[in-house]
């Protein structure tokens, strides 16, 4: 698999590129039709669409824009639906599994990833594509002087220390059903005693401070790097998988068959811990998201040799 370079130190000297937009293979051809991306209003979702848009650009000769600061999955997929858009860039599947689908939450992300890819086509005539490779979910973290000194890899591996421990969790956490503060003591089999609700924006700090031992937090943000914090393992499954992927209606893939194969080149090609440095490259330099996009694009030359996914099928999830 690719290498990733220091490419988001390089992206410093590239400011001034900001405004641009990557190059196509030529010049639009009149009457096509703009291909409309959804991204989101966080520096993740934002990056990836960018990113999507590099590589539609590099690939195929037509217009594209980006439709960023959408709030919630529900909107980009209502800007979907209403034909505003035709690629939603990143989507993640506990999220859309409960929440458009309406189904119940799912811990196995193999069958998550199939029952999104069968609800899509078959309730809203969208394809969704391989994962890129990373997923955003909520993880349990500490820092890497504390998980050395103590050997903690995975959650279970607090049990032991939890009763002297100060764990700072996301707010909203707390009565979260399925995967809350109850779903996890029913899933790991004890209490934590000393629980500090906080906003999640505070925790990383927290625990890098060591105001507390350990947080939740989520698991491709950037400030795990910037305060070198370790990701615990989720060893027993408690939360669902957020998988991320681009969703495409069938409708704009009749149009434009070869984006299929261009969405298909960036299956498994993003890491947790690249995804992390995506964010942290951007918000630690305060750098444009298009800024950090193009330089990824460049660095891995947009994918070229990325070999032909082959999706496996479930058949036991498909008929």
């Amino acid at each position: 698999m690719k290498k990733l370079k220091q490419w988001f130190f390089l992206a410093l000297t590239t400011v001034v590129l900001t405004g641009c937009s990557l190059p196509g293979l030529g010049g639009n051809l009149s009457g096509h039709k703009t291909i409309s991306i959804t991204s989101g209003n966080t520096t993740e979702m934002q990056v990836v669409g960018y990113l999507v848009e590099g590589m539609i650009n590099h690939y195929i000769d037509t217009e594209t824009n980006v439709i960023s600061n959408l709030g919630s999955s529900s909107m980009n997929h209502q800007a979907v639906m209403g034909g505003d858009a035709d690629v939603s860039a990143i989507r993640y599947t506990g999220t859309s599994l409960t929440g458009e689908l309406n189904e119940k939450p799912e811990t196995d992300p193999d069958k998550a990833l199939e029952q999104v890819k069968k609800g899509f086509d078959e309730k809203f005539d969208q394809k969704w594509m391989p994962s890129y490779g990373f997923a955003n979910t909520y993880a349990f973290m500490v820092t890497r002087e504390k998980a050395e000194e103590l050997g903690l890899e995975k959650v279970s591996d607090l049990e032991p220390y939890i009763d002297d421990f100060k764990v700072g969790v996301d707010s909203n956490w707390i009565n979260r059903e399925g995967d809350g503060y109850d779903a996890f003591v029913d899933t790991y089999g004890f209490e934590i005693p000393d629980l500090y609700p906080m906003s999640i924006g505070l925790v990383y700090t927290a625990a890098a401070n060591n105001e507390v031992d350990a947080v939740l937090g989520y698991s491709t943000d950037g400030r795990i790097i910037s305060e070198d914090l370790v990701v615990l393992e989720d060893d027993l499954h408690l939360f669902p998988p957020y998988d991320a992927s681009p969703v495409v209606t069938h409708k704009i893939l009749e149009e434009y068959p070869e984006l299929d194969k261009v969405l298909q080149k960036m299956a498994n090609t993003i890491t947790d811990e690249d995804m992390q440095k995506i964010n942290y490259a951007s918000d630690e330099y305060l750098l444009e998201p298009k800024t950090v996009a193009d330089e990824f694009l460049k660095d891995n030359n947009y994918f070229e040799d990325a070999k032909p996914y082959v999706e496996p099928v479930d058949k036991g999830v498909l008929e």
